[in-house]
């Protein structure tokens, strides 16, 4: 019985199967580097405009509860202006506080070097790593002389100041429209669109702003609550500048995996240049505690639900996005991703809704 010999079609469908799917791959990383490397030239626009959607997300329940009592571009005017007081107060308070005991803190920090040294004598490594004596008195005479260059190189590393004025009064600028007449610019956005292809964009933007929006006043929350633990702890403990390190909480909350280790080494080091290592370490604990609590309790609740990632994933987005853009990588990464995920479930559950065979009539409906 003669067998049956393989056609050439056969022989090679796998092979243009999977050419195709390369072709297909290859497309998608063209079209994410294009996208990284325009948003690489318009940074401050980008940035600009996610900071409008933040506080758009924020500010849109504030807005909507002031329309109950006034119109609405009045309730909009209202909800900007407590937002720039609340925030521009803190800001103030904050940078007067750090700026005043400036000088106090980096002499406190001498001293709080200092009394490491018999600590550090006592481990096991210590003649390993030379003389303490040395290189730790060496270390806090070198940061009480340069002072006024980390301080200097501090500010200077948080940008030019003219750009972030320019993103945040263009980001403020975009959040009175967004707020205002944010429904009819995305109904102008849909109408310009085929008509064919109108409803997938109506999905999609919808699920997108949704998560979005949730895990915006989700993650304000769990920083707010970070802050007023944080804040309580310190003032406790006799920590100078419990306030101000309470913002910085605040702040750190926003950038995933990395913010809460930064608070944590911020706290750490005004403890030990105010109360010494002891304190230092009181601190470290217990902030380390609130961080637990974030990443184990409030994250969970609030904003597990919109973030439908998982924390794998959530790790390598965000390691991307500080090796791509640093800083602003890491605060955009999760969000994105989020929003990206939402409007494409939303995307695939609407394609198999449609796909879907209708049921056959009930007989009482062929009575109709």
């Amino acid at each position: 019985m003669a067998t049956e010999s393989p056609t050439p079609g056969n022989s090679t469908a796998w092979l243009r199967t999977t050419g195709d799917l390369a072709w297909r791959l290859l497309g998608i990383l063209a079209a994410l580097a294009a996208v990284f490397y325009v948003v690489g030239l318009v940074r401050l626009v980008f940035v600009a405009v996610f900071l409008a959607f933040m506080l758009t997300a924020v500010l849109m329940p504030l807005g909507n509860l002031y329309d109950r009592a006034m119109p609405r571009g009045l309730a909009t005017l209202a909800s900007l202006l407590t937002a720039i007081v609340v925030v521009g107060g803190l800001g103030t308070y904050v940078v007067t506080s750090i700026v005043g005991r400036w000088d106090d803190l980096v002499d406190e920090l001498g001293s709080g070097i200092e009394e490491l040294v018999p600590l550090v004598q006592g481990l096991p490594f210590a003649e390993q790593l030379g003389d303490p004596q040395d290189w730790l008195s060496n270390g806090g005479d070198w940061v009480q002389e340069n002072s006024d260059t980390l301080m200097g190189s501090a500010l200077a590393s948080a940008g030019s100041v003219t750009e972030g004025v320019t993103a945040v009064v263009l980001a403020v600028f975009c959040t009175v429209f967004f707020l205002s007449t944010g429904g009819a610019m995305w109904g102008w956005f849909l109408g310009q669109l085929p008509a064919a292809g109108r409803e997938r964009w109506r999905t999609a933007g919808s699920a997108g702003w949704a998560t979005f929006s949730g895990y915006t006043r989700g993650i304000s929350f769990v920083a707010l609550t970070d802050a007023v633990l944080a804040g309580i702890f310190l003032t406790i403990v006799g920590v100078p500048l419990a306030l101000p390190l309470s913002v910085v909480v605040f702040m750190a909350a926003f950038v995933p995996m990395v913010g809460p280790v930064a608070a944590i080494v911020i706290s750490s080091v005004v403890a030990l240049a105010a109360d010494g290592p002891g304190t230092a370490l009181i601190v470290a604990i217990g902030m380390v505690a609130i961080a637990q609590i974030d990443a184990n309790v409030l994250q969970p609740l609030i904003t597990g639900k919109q973030v439908s990632l998982h924390p794998v994933v959530m790790a390598l987005v965000v390691t991307t996005g500080t090796v791509l853009f640093g800083l602003l990588g890491a605060v955009v990464a999760v969000p994105l991703s989020a929003v990206t995920w939402a409007a494409f479930s939303a995307l695939r559950r609407a394609a198999r809704k449609q796909q879907e065979p209708e049921p056959d009539p009930e007989p009482a409906d062929l009575l109709v």
